[in-house]
Order: structure tokens, then sequence, then C-alpha cells
């Protein structure tokens, strides 16, 4: 067992952990939903050391927090993943799992109490890691080809709000050029260089294929939730434009 790091948290141990790589502290917040039935079959499976799957903690519907894995140790929640470059993510990430069965069972809203839960633990751990708004991500984010969770339904703007996370608001559907799959141009690689100088790992290969059909979708659902298409539209580029505008003003 061991000490909550956050105040908000309740212990409940979970062996699935190791230690952070090279000795790093976390520097990124991951987001997750269980994609499970319920939250008691998902601490279960957490729990499970047959599982080899973790987070350090885990967000029930009612708001009540459990934390798992100590902050300092390497919880296993995002997989096979990759942001800006670095492909360890587990070993660079704090990842906070939120109680919902996801797109396959229906994907119901948020609860409001489970959404106050999740701002207030995010600003707890802000408060006591070296984490930029850019490095609150999405499962999907860090692995667009595998995972599409919390996805659209999740209120990113909202945790802007309360100041977690990068959030520009997103710039209007409305009919323009658009990039699609089998595209093979100049614009193409624009945007996928500029898709990876965000953080996606992206390859610039010119063609509009699946790897960036599945970046732009992860990338709509955590930016431009009101269509979910894959397709860079001119309200999806405009918009992946104006928060790397908002990235480098926060530099500066």
């Amino acid at each position: 067992m061991f000490q909550p790091d956050s105040k908000l948290a309740k212990v409940v141990y979970s062996p699935n952990h190791d230690e952070r790589t090279r000795g790093a502290q976390a520097d990124m917040i991951v987001l997750h939903y269980t994609g499970m039935s319920s939250a008691d079959d998902a601490l279960k499976r957490l729990c499970d050391p047959t599982s080899k799957v973790s987070s350090h903690y885990l967000v029930y519907e009612d708001g009540a927090i459990a934390q798992l894995v100590p902050e300092a140790r390497r919880a296993w929640h995002a997989g096979q993943s990759a942001w800006k470059g670095e492909r360890d993510i587990n070993g660079r990430s704090v990842g906070i799992e939120i109680a919902n069965p996801g797109h396959d069972v229906g994907y119901p809203d948020f609860s409001e109490p489970q959404i106050e839960a999740v701002i207030a633990l995010c600003r707890d751990v802000i408060a006591r890691l070296p984490i930029r708004p850019d490095h609150v991500l999405a499962h999907s984010d860090v692995a667009p080809a595998r995972k599409n969770d919390p996805g659209e339904k999740f209120p990113w703007r909202r945790f802007f709000e309360h100041g977690v996370g990068l959030w520009v608001e997103p710039r209007p559907v409305r009919p323009g050029p658009k990039l699609k799959g089998g595209d093979r141009t100049e614009a193409v690689s624009h945007l996928q260089r500029e898709l990876a100088t965000f953080g996606y790992g992206l390859s610039i290969t010119g063609q509009y294929d699946d790897a960036t059909r599945q970046v732009v979708t992860a990338f709509q659902r955590h930016y431009r939730p009101t269509l979910v298409d894959g397709v860079a539209d001119v309200s999806t580029i405009e918009t992946l434009e104006a928060l790397l505008a908002q990235r480098n003003d926060l530099r500066s």
C-alpha cells in the first residue's frame, strides 16, 4: 500500500506498475474511458496481475476517485503509443481512467459529478507536476490507430475553462476544399507536418493514407467533435492552425 498523492483519492492498490524509464518524471496526463460494463469490473481488471493493465486513477460515475498506482511509478495504461516522438508514454504520463462503457456499449454521457471530479483531479495533478496544457491528452491522441477514448462527448472545452488542457473554439464547418483518402498532394504533406508538429505520431508521406485518416479522426474527436469523419476539411485545418498558434503564444 501507499499514501495517495491526491487528497481527492482513496487507495485501491494495483500491482501493475514498474519504474519510470530513466527516472523520468511524469509530464503528461492521458485520459481514458474504461470501455467496460461497470466501474467495478474495470477496477477488477486494473488490479488483476494477469491483465497487465493499470492506471494511476479511476474515476467513478458518482465522482469517487480511486488511486491504484503511485504517480512516481509507471502505470500500464497507454499501450503502444506516441506523442512528440516519445514512444514510452506510460513512462512519461499519469493515466486517468473514467468509468464509461464506451462506444461499443452505447457511449452514454459522462455524469456531472464525474466530470467535476476529473477536472479537480487534473488540476490537483497539474499543481504538483510539470504538465503543460498541450500535454493533457486523450488516449486516442497517443494511439489513434487503436483507440477512440474518451471520445467526442468528453467536454474538453469545459476542462480548458478550468485551466486544464489546450483548446480553441473549433472553426465552423462550412463548404470548401477537403483532403481525404487517396489524395496525394503537397497540401497533404503540409497537413501531416502540422499534425506531427502538434504532437501526433505521423509520418510525412504526402499521401492521405489510413494513418493520416486515423490521426485526423483523433484530432476531430478532441478538438472538433461536432463532425468526426476523418476528412480534413477547412474547419479541421483552421482549428489545427489556431491550436498551433495558441500553443506558440503560450511559449512566448
